[in-house]
C-alpha cells in the first residue's frame, strides 16, 4: 500500500510520514514529556512545532531548552487547546501530531471540575477538529492516563510488607489490562476518559489515524515535579531541598514507574506503526518489573542522597489507587516495545540531571502555587 493511500479494509487514509520537510506537532510540547519527545525528533533532524500555553511552571524553561539546542529547527506556537481558532494554524502543515497538554491533577479537577473538562475533554475535540479540517489525515496519538481504570475497587488487594499486592495471581504477575472496565471517578478521570473515547472514536467517525496510551507514571530529566503531578521527581526534589514530603495514604500503594526514555520509544513505535493500529488504546507503564511502591521509591531516594527523610503522613485522596500496574504486554506483542531502564537506575538518571540543573530546578519551584494530588 502506498503512502497516503486508504488501507479499503479499514477506510482510515495511511499516513504520509517519510520526509523532513513537513513538521511534527507538539501538543504541550513545552511540558515534560512533550520537551523529550521533541527533542528525540529534532536530534534525527525532523522540524518540530511545539503547541503550548506555557502554564506550568518550568515548562517554559523546556522550551529555552529546545531552542538552544535545536534553533531554528523548533517553531514555538503559544497558544491554548481551549481556544480552536487560535491553534489552528499550527496544525495546517503537520505530518503528525502528538498530544500531552493537559490539566493533570485530580485535585486540581474537584476543586474546578469545569476548568478541568474545558481543557482535557473540550481541549482534546478542539485538538482532534483542528486535525480534521487540516485535511491531512496526519496521525494524532494521545497521552491518556490509568486514571480511566477508576479507583479498582473491585480489585482484592493484599499486604505484602512494604507493599500493596492484587490477590490473584494473574494480575499480580501481569498487572492491569486493556479489559478493565473504563471507570470515570472523580472529574479528572471523566475528563481524560471522555478525551481518551473521543481520541478512538475520531478513526471510527471521520477516519483519522488516531491511538491512545494509556500511562502510568512516567519521570525523568525535565520534569518540575510537583504534588499535583510527576510525583516522582517531587519526591526527590524535596529530599534534596531538605523538605518534608507528604504521604497521602499509607505509602504501600505501588505503581509501574517508567522512565521518560521509555515512553518516548513507545510514542515514537506507535506512530511508525500507525496504519496498523489506528483506533487503539494501549496501556504503558514500567510494568511488573518496575512496580514500586511509594515507600520503597523513598528507600531508595535515601540511599541515592545519603540523609533521612523527613515525611509527613496525610489522608487517602480521592481516587486513588492502592495498586496499578499496567499490563504491556499488548504494547509489547503490536510494537515490540519493552521498557530498558530499571527503576533504580532511572532514579539515578533523574537525580543526576536535578542536581546538574538545580538552579533552574529551584526557579520553578518559586512559580507554582501548592497543590496536591494523586500519585
Amino acid at each position: 500500500m502506498s503512502a497516503g493511500s486508504v488501507d479499503r479494509r479499514s477506510g482510515v487514509a495511511a499516513p504520509a510520514l517519510s520526509g523532513k520537510t513537513a513538521a511534527i506537532l507538539v501538543v504541550g510540547g513545552s511540558g515534560f514529556l512533550g520537551c523529550n519527545l521533541a527533542d528525540s525528533f529534532l536530534r534525527d533532524g525532523e522540524k518540530v512545532i511545539v503547541l503550548d500555553n506555557l502554564s506550568r511552571a518550568g515548562v517554559e524553561r523546556n522550551l529555552e531548552w529546545l531552542v538552544d539546542n535545536h534553533g531554528g529547527a523548533v517553531e514555538a506556537e503559544i497558544a491554548n487547546i481551549r481556544d480552536l481558532a487560535a491553534i489552528e494554524p499550527a496544525f495546517k502543515g503537520a505530518k503528525a501530531i502528538f498530544h500531552f497538554a493537559a490539566q493533570t491533577a485530580v485535585t486540581t479537577s474537584l476543586l474546578q471540575p469545569v476548568d478541568d473538562f474545558e481543557t482535557n475533554a473540550r481541549g482534546t475535540l478542539n485538538v482532534l477538529e483542528a486535525a480534521r479540517r487540516a485535511g491531512r489525515r496526519a496521525p494524532v496519538i494521545f497521552a491518556s492516563t490509568n486514571k480511566v481504570y477508576g479507583a479498582l475497587a473491585g480489585l482484592e488487594i493484599e499486604e505484602a510488607g512494604d507493599r500493596y499486592l492484587p490477590a490473584d495471581a494473574v494480575t499480580r504477575r501481569y498487572g492491569i489490562g486493556e479489559a478493565q472496565p473504563l471507570d470515570f471517578s472523580t472529574p479528572y478521570g471523566c475528563s481524560k476518559g471522555v478525551a481518551d473515547q473521543y481520541v478512538l472514536d475520531y478513526a471510527k467517525s471521520f477516519g483519522l489515524p488516531t491511538a491512545v496510551l494509556r500511562m502510568s507514571c512516567v519521570y525523568g530529566p525535565r520534569q518540575f515535579g510537583t504534588e499535583d503531578q510527576g510525583w516522582v521527581a517531587h519526591f526527590l526534589i524535596r529530599a534534596l531541598a531538605g523538605e518534608p514530603i507528604s504521604i497521602y495514604g499509607d505509602g504501600k500503594q505501588v505503581r509501574d514507574i517508567l522512565h521518560v526514555s521509555d515512553a518516548v520509544a513507545a510514542y515514537r513505535a506507535l506512530l511508525t506503526s500507525i496504519d496498523r493500529f489506528h483506533g487503539r488504546a494501549f496501556n504503558l507503564g514500567g510494568g511488573p518489573d518496575n512496580a514500586v511502591s511509594l515507600a520503597e521509591v523513598l528507600h531508595e531516594i535515601e540511599l541515592l542522597t545519603a540523609r533521612r527523610l523527613r515525611t509527613e503522613k496525610c489522608d487517602w485522596r480521592a481516587g486513588d489507587q492502592l495498586y496499578f500496574v499496567a499490563d504491556t504486554r499488548a504494547l509489547a506483542d503490536a510494537l515490540g516495545w519493552r521498557p530498558h531502564m530499571g527503576w533504580r537506575a532511572g532514579l539515578r538518571d533523574l537525580h543526576a540531571w536535578l542536581l546538574q540543573d538545580w538552579t533552574e530546578v529551584s526557579k520553578s519551584r518559586f512559580q507554582r502555587r501548592t497543590r496536591r494530588v494523586t500519585a
